[in-house]
């Protein structure tokens, strides 16, 4: 019988202790940074483009608009991932964004919400990408699992950006077609004004 006490009050102080983990730790924040060995127009595109993303952000499926306009502050989106097997939705809110320089966004799920910022500095013909990220569980559960996985969450956003990383490095798709007709037309007339 007096086993089971000690049982009983072994269990109780591990879920209080667990709980207070998330009262102690309500959010966590970490930041991380990469350098990508292109320039930073085009480091910028590649983030942004909607048909790259499934390259960089795991289990990534769609994006669906639900107002405003797209790349544009106050824009707000469902974002749909596939978590080990499970449909997850997250509501993407665009609350700053300046080209070629950073955005902010808002995450809201049932589980947790995220402020995030992605920003991109021109580095001697590469671009260095840094994100700083602020997440809190929805909940006292949720707080005291996010304090718990901190540093997963954060290996895990490192891994983000070294696939953006990889798939700005890798990429082909043209996204400035309209310079390269301007550069043929120009050679075109200099060429007609020789002849």
């Amino acid at each position: 019988m007096k086993i089971l006490k000690y049982i009983a009050i072994i269990i109780a102080v591990l879920i209080i202790g667990f709980l207070l983990l998330g009262l102690l730790k309500p959010e966590v924040s970490y930041d991380s940074e990469i350098v990508a060995d292109k320039p930073l127009p085009e480091a910028w595109a590649v983030a942004q483009d909607e048909a790259k993303m499934a390259e960089w952000l795991p289990g990534f499926q769609k994006v669906e608009r639900v107002s405003g306009t797209p790349g544009t502050v106050g824009a707000v989106s469902d974002v749909y991932f596939i978590t080990d097997g499970e449909e997850m939705v997250i509501r993407e809110t665009i609350t700053k964004i300046v080209p070629n320089e950073t955005i902010e966004m808002t995450f809201t799920s049932d589980f947790m919400d995220m402020d995030y910022k992605l920003s991109m500095a021109p580095m001697d013909g590469k671009t260095k990408i840094t994100s700083k990220t602020t997440t809190v569980g929805n909940g006292i559960l949720a707080k005291s699992m996010m304090a718990l996985a901190g540093s997963s969450i954060k290996a895990q956003e490192e891994t983000n950006l070294e696939n953006l990383k990889k798939a700005i490095e890798q990429n082909t798709k043209d996204y400035f077609p309209v310079e390269q007709t301007m550069k043929e037309d120009k050679m075109t007339t200099e060429n007609e004004e020789i002849n």
